[in-house]
């Protein structure tokens, strides 16, 4: 379980990784001089956000100090964090509790079921941490060797990172893999508590040298609908687009639907009537 040194480094670890990334010109700032460090200085981003230099030194360097939420909102706005990247950097500092750990999710029957419903579109339910709870034979076929383990459930981050084919399968792999990575991030922050999230992170910080590279950046991301290009066994490169839906019981149980964007699904006739008027 992290301790507050933990949840105070990640913190500082967020916000230098922020500064880092905007320059004086982005916010209005003359540039003065050579800068030793990339993004602006730390005073720079203090001015910015109206408060002390000294204190947001001590904040970034992760001293025991407490923060406001609203000091913390003025520095989302200084940094130009979307809304993901600020509730992300209120639940570092405490101001959302995170949830409880959760070593299992059960799924009910009726939403194991969906996937199956909705063949030939390929379909799964993951957990909150990624973990494949449910899926149809379409997306057996989509996503080759997701669901090999016997021992323990598939993840689909595992897959995106570990498995080799996946590579193939991912047309714009490296995109996507980057997306993913700051989803869990985002979604650990929230379960700190869930040591699923801790154990899934390190296997994969051990194991694929990308999530090492790539982690200290420290993205973060939410969960959303999109399109994405896919190589499918039998029928070639295809875009897809994709939805997701969360379970009405199970909150962090999503359901996610693809179908080929070429062929969108065909409107029912109460659908295309409303359309007419």
């Amino acid at each position: 379980m992290p301790t507050q040194s933990d949840q105070r480094r990640q913190l500082s670890d967020f916000l230098r990784s922020r500064r880092e990334r905007l320059t004086p010109g982005e916010v209005g700032l003359p540039q003065t001089g050579r800068r030793r460090t990339p993004g602006l200085r730390r005073e720079e981003l203090a001015l910015l956000a109206g408060i002390s230099a000294t204190w947001y030194t001590y904040l970034e360097q992760g001293r025991k100090i407490r923060v406001s939420e609203q000091v913390l909102n003025a520095l989302a706005a200084a940094l130009r964090l979307d809304r993901h990247e600020r509730d992300h950097l209120l639940q570092l500092a405490g101001y959302a509790p995170p949830a409880e750990a959760e070593e299992s999710e059960p799924l009910t029957a009726e939403a194991g079921a969906v996937p199956l419903l909705l063949q030939p579109n390929p379909a799964y339910i993951i957990g909150g941490n990624y973990d494949v709870l449910s899926h149809n034979q379409a997306a057996h076929e989509l996503f080759p060797r997701l669901i090999t383990e016997v021992d323990r459930p598939a993840n689909f981050i595992r897959w995106v990172f570990l498995e080799p084919v996946a590579r193939d399968v991912l047309v714009d792999w490296e995109p996507e893999a980057r997306s993913l990575l700051g989803r869990l991030r985002t979604l650990a922050a929230r379960h700190s508590r869930d040591p699923r999230y801790t154990r899934l992170i390190e296997e994969l910080n051990e194991v694929s040298p990308e999530v090492r590279d790539w982690w200290p950046q420290y993205e973060v991301q939410a969960r959303h609908s999109g399109r994405k290009r896919l190589l499918h066994p039998q029928r070639g490169a295809i875009e897809y687009a994709y939805t997701a839906f969360h379970l009405a019981e199970q909150p962090e149980q999503t359901l996610v639907v693809y179908f080929d964007s070429r062929k969108p699904p065909r409107r029912g006739r109460g659908g295309d009537r409303h359309m007419k008027e």
